[in-house]
């Protein structure tokens, strides 16, 4: 997800503030959440055209902001479980890729099991 350099200024960046204490998984994963909320609260009742010009205003490094606390939080995350993120992203499109062939999912956006 974030390179190595990235990653590290991250990782230095909680060291320094000796917050690795708070984040323990289930903190982590609450964190994620409460960001990822902060991010769909910039979108929630915007038109898609509204939602257009704010993406190209002065408004969407709100939304960079908010982008880069997920991804924080869950490199963390990831960081701290020991888990490749890419490799899990592999694993998890082999499965969805079954779940979801492009003979049935075509642009179609019902669930597998509907």
């Amino acid at each position: 997800m974030l390179n190595e350099q990235v990653m590290a200024a991250v990782l230095e960046f909680r060291r320094k503030r000796n917050w690795e204490q708070f984040h323990k998984p289930k903190e982590l994963a609450a964190a994620i959440a409460v960001e990822a909320s902060e991010l769909l609260e910039i979108f929630q009742w915007k038109s898609h055209e509204e939602v257009a010009r704010l993406l190209d205003s002065p408004s969407r490094e709100r939304v960079e902001d908010e982008i880069a606390d997920v991804v924080i939080l869950l490199s963390y995350l990831c960081h701290d479980l020991g888990v490749d993120v890419n490799a899990a992203v592999r694993t998890k499109l082999t499965k969805n890729e079954a779940k979801y062939p492009v003979e049935k999912s075509y642009g179609n956006a019902k669930k597998y099991d509907e």
